[in-house]
């Protein structure tokens, strides 16, 4: 539960390295307590006038996380090599989707970090086809990967938080959704190791998303073909002689594909359906290449070539002779459904841009002696994205929270993604439209959210709400 209270200043960050030979419970509470001491100090915070709600959120973040820390180190022994799960929300007694004092702390940090930092580079990262280092240094600040860990790994979540993820997702790609999904790309692989991955594979590629600089890593899922099923990729893995798995195939529209230390490549195994396996950067037949697209051009697009790609059979996520439960069919494609969350919710948090900066635009803007937004076509269409915006965040919220109690979600994600699709496409274009000429230039964003919105129709996998 969250506390009034709050320490009136928080310890400047300290650049001394720690000690060999720390015990377990050093390791483990070190991250989220470097994490604290660094965002409270941070100057960032202080120019964004994200002080008060940045410390609240932090400390009370660092607090669950300290305390799950104290125990860690008899969990890690009495459990080891069980990895761990999120449980799924208790029923509520009634649906509400109002947000809780906890979600508002960190919707109100992210959309202040969203409007104070994002914004402002969204133009140049999407003409350099490129998320600056700099931006994802500040995003790491926030510490949302500790967000999405259970505590027994060193992070602060206790339950899924889908609802939580996506209005993060939302506030996030307010500011710009190519930053948005460059900044989000690393949650993807975090959450799919929390949700399939073995106690091996957490324990050696966690911790990795809490150290002191960023992580990069991406999940790759869309192919470069008409008619794109996720459920059927045609990218393959084939068993090699050694146990190890050998990959063939190409993906496209992968974020952070440049920077990327780690990639979770969806293929097909013959007999089995599609299955996710980790690859790490430099491995001998990845290629990566570059692959700037109309929208999205911010969150460095690339696509990947599998040429002969081998692995370790520890590479597959789970331990690949469990049941569908764990790394079956119905579970990637809850994470294909997951991911459609997320998107419907970065159509949501684009659209809400748009809404935002045609009213007073329309309003200052003058054509006969009186304001456009007096005409009744003007304002009629600003009411109606108005409307179908509050209809797209009603059914991703809706499928968010089935998604949080383990709960059937795959027809209320698909029907989010469809009224997301098609909305948001419409809203990008009536907010060009209402700034007339000027919405043809790159004088004002409403184009590049346009060509973002577009990209809601198309895109698969990559982020995962």
């Amino acid at each position: 539960m969250m506390t009034s209270k709050t320490p009136s200043s928080l310890p400047r960050s300290s650049k001394r390295k720690a000690p060999p030979g720390r015990s377990t419970f050093h390791r483990v509470a070190s991250g989220p307590l470097r994490l604290l001491t660094t965002i409270g100090a941070a100057d960032l915070t202080e120019r964004l006038g994200l002080v008060e709600p940045g410390r609240r959120f932090i400390y009370e973040s660092a607090k669950a996380v300290t305390k799950a820390a104290k125990g860690a180190a008899g969990m890690l022994s009495s459990k080891m090599g069980e990895p761990a799960r999120l449980s799924a929300r208790a029923e509520p007694v009634l649906f509400d989707l109002t947000p809780t004092e906890e979600q508002e702390l960190l919707v109100d940090t992210v959309r202040q970090f969203a409007e104070g930092v994002i914004r402002p580079a969204a133009a140049e990262a999407d003409r350099a086809a490129l998320p600056p280092s700099e931006i994802l240094e500040r995003a790491h600040e926030l510490a949302l990967p500790a967000l999405a860990i259970p505590e027994s790994l060193g992070g602060a979540a206790d339950a899924q938080s889908v609802v939580t993820n996506a209005l993060v997702i939302e506030e996030l790609a307010r500011g710009d959704m190519g930053l948005a999904l460059a900044i989000l790309a690393p949650l993807a692989v975090v959450h799919a190791l929390v949700d399939l991955g073995t106690h091996e594979q957490q324990t050696h590629y966690l911790p990795r998303f809490l150290g002191e600089k960023p992580y990069a890593a991406a999940f790759a899922l869309l192919e470069p073909r008409p008619l794109f099923d996720p459920a059927a990729p045609r990218s393959g893995a084939v068993r090699t002689r050694d146990g190890g798995w050998e990959l063939h195939g190409e993906k496209s529209l992968v974020p952070l594909g440049a920077s990327a230390e780690l990639f979770l490549i969806a293929a097909d195994v013959r007999g089995s359906g599609p299955k996710l396996f980790l690859v790490e950067k430099g491995t001998p037949g990845l290629v990566v290449e570059p692959q700037p697209a109309m929208g999205l051009r911010a969150a460095g697009l690339s696509r990947i070539r599998l040429d002969g790609v081998r692995v370790p059979k520890e590479a597959l996520l789970g331990d690949g002779t469990e049941n569908a439960a764990t790394n079956g069919r119905a579970v990637f494609e809850r994470i294909v459904d997951r991911s459609r969350i997320g998107w419907g919710a970065m159509a949501a948090g684009t659209a809400r841009a748009v809404l935002d900066y045609v009213i007073p635009y329309c309003n200052d803007r003058r054509a006969f002696g009186e304001p456009v937004s007096n005409r009744q076509s003007v304002a009629f269409m600003i009411a109606d994205i108005g409307i179908e915006l509050e209809g797209m965040r009603l059914l991703v919220l809706r499928a968010a929270s089935l998604a949080e109690r383990s709960r059937e979600f795959a027809r209320e994600a698909t029907l989010a993604r469809v009224q997301c699709a098609t909305k948001g496409m419409k809203i990008g274009s009536d907010g060009v439209g209402l700034l007339g000429g000027h919405g043809f230039i790159k004088d004002h964003p409403v184009e590049r959210w346009y060509r973002d919105l577009r990209a809601i129709g198309v895109m698969e996998g990559a982020l995962i709400a």
